[in-house]
């Protein structure tokens, strides 16, 4: 008799076990760049899109203190600001998203940034996964899952999503795992990630290996 194939994801039991055990054993896993305001977070995961997380962190004291509010960010010269990110890739970039950003919480927010996902995506340079970072650091409110690099690698070799594309991966997760675990489980993922799953994953000493499809047909990463 043939052997049977694993399936493409794990059942809904098994994504909520797998998730239970890794935020349990990265219990202390929490967002990775510096912030003390809702906007210093905004401007930071910005920067943050391909680059390094100790890059943006040494880099955001200097305009933090230079740019205190949205209105300051918004009268800035884009030459100065993008001069100030230069480390980081698409500077230029960058900077005229933050300065958008900050003239449209300006114009339609009050000068605040918003408390709200769908306003939030309003913003130039703000998508889904930076929307939910915000939500949740900032002002402790849990409505999806910050889809970054880790997620994207780490949910599909688990198999807790069957999908590559951000969106679908999030509503996949929402679907699969409890919400008490969404506001951490992107950033226990990335501890997973860096601690034992990275490209050569060590699964002799992971706690999920029972659970995880990753010798499943087609599933290598």
């Amino acid at each position: 008799m043939p052997s049977q194939e694993k399936p493409a994801v794990l059942s809904k039991k098994d994504a909520a076990l797998a998730a239970k055990i890794l935020c349990k054993q990265y219990k202390n896993a929490n967002y990775y760049l510096n912030f003390k305001t809702p906007l210093d977070l905004l401007v930071a995961a910005i920067i943050s899109a391909q680059t390094r997380d100790e890059i943006v962190n040494k880099i955001t004291p200097a305009l933090f203190s230079r740019y205190k509010r949205a209105s300051d960010y918004a009268a800035a010269d884009k030459e100065e600001l993008s001069d100030m990110i230069k480390s980081v890739s698409f500077a230029s970039k960058k900077a005229s998203n933050i300065i958008e950003a900050c003239k449209t919480i300006e114009s339609k927010f009050n000068g605040e940034v918003p408390c709200d996902l769908n306003a939030l995506l309003l913003l130039s340079g703000v998508g889904r996964k930076t929307a939910n970072t915000i939500m949740i650091n900032a002002f402790n409110r849990v409505e999806g899952i910050p889809v970054d690099t880790w997620v994207i690698k780490l949910a599909y070799r688990i198999g807790l999503s069957s999908n590559k594309k951000p969106d679908d991966i999030e509503k996949d997760l929402i679907n699969n795992i409890p919400k008490e675990y969404w506001g951490i489980i992107a950033y226990v993922l990335k501890a997973h990630g860096k601690a034992l799953c990275s490209k050569v994953p060590f699964c002799s000493k992971c706690q999920i290996e029972a659970i995880c499809l990753k010798n499943g047909v087609n599933r290598r990463l």
